[in-house]
């Protein structure tokens, strides 16, 4: 197996966020959707992409309408995506992906989580050279063969296709999400998710002491409410 396999492993053996952090993910990708292709997912493959995790994550179609509507009303703002890049304690680089509607906040908050934590926040371009932008897409596994999809796939840019218990898994470049997914539908093939991952070059081993510390960060970052996602190169197959 490859890294994106090993990656995907050791992520799913940490702590997953809280549910309700997981629908506030939803809800700003929802209204980024909308903003940038139109509330229809007929025409918005970014929006139907996000329909799709939201299902994944068991979000209330409700919840699901109720933002579709929110984000479709003219008065609603806009969230722009934001990087922060930066160092944890022992050399472990952070890599934060945020959803602002307050870039003045956000930035004052991750600066602040970084300094409490013996950590520094770096210029743009300081460790994003150290991580793989990658796109994902899980599939419901039924009647597929891995292998032969992966011989499909490889003209549309895959590079990693495996099973797990949550469906089969194919990861590609980032730039190749546009033509998976419209591939995948052409052939009616069921995506369960899709998303985007950044997945670390090299990663380093720390003692469990040293583990704690970076924890500390991760945590408080995590925890944030702009704060979509964060990586980082921490050792986490142990």
């Amino acid at each position: 197996m490859g890294r994106a396999f090993e990656f995907r492993k050791a992520r799913k053996m940490k702590r997953w966020s809280a549910m309700s952090k997981a629908f506030t993910r939803i809800g700003k990708d929802i209204v980024m959707a909308i903003k940038e292709g139109g509330p229809d997912p007929a025409s918005n493959s970014r929006l139907r992409a996000v329909i799709q995790n939201a299902k994944a994550v068991n979000m209330p179609k409700e919840n699901v309408e109720r933002a579709i509507k929110k984000a479709s009303d003219k008065s609603q703002g806009d969230y722009k995506e934001v990087v922060f890049e930066g160092y944890a304690p022992h050399g472990i680089a952070v890599l934060v992906e945020t959803a602002t509607d307050n870039n003045t906040r956000t930035v004052a908050n991750v600066r602040s989580y970084f300094n409490k934590c013996d950590g520094s926040l770096g210029t743009s371009g300081s460790v994003v050279f150290m991580f793989d932008h990658t796109c994902n897409f899980r599939l419901n596994a039924e009647g597929l063969d891995p292998e032969e999809l992966e011989l499909e796939f490889i003209d549309f840019g895959a590079e990693e296709v495996f099973a797990d218990d949550d469906g089969i898994l194919i990861y590609a470049p980032f730039e190749s999400f546009g033509a998976i997914q419209a591939e995948l539908e052409k052939r009616g093939i069921e995506i369960l998710s899709s998303g985007f991952e950044r997945i670390p070059q090299v990663t380093k081993t720390l003692s469990e002491e040293q583990v704690a510390d970076v924890e500390k960060l991760l945590e408080k970052l995590e925890e944030d409410d702009d704060v979509q996602h964060v990586y980082h190169t921490m050792d986490e197959t142990e």
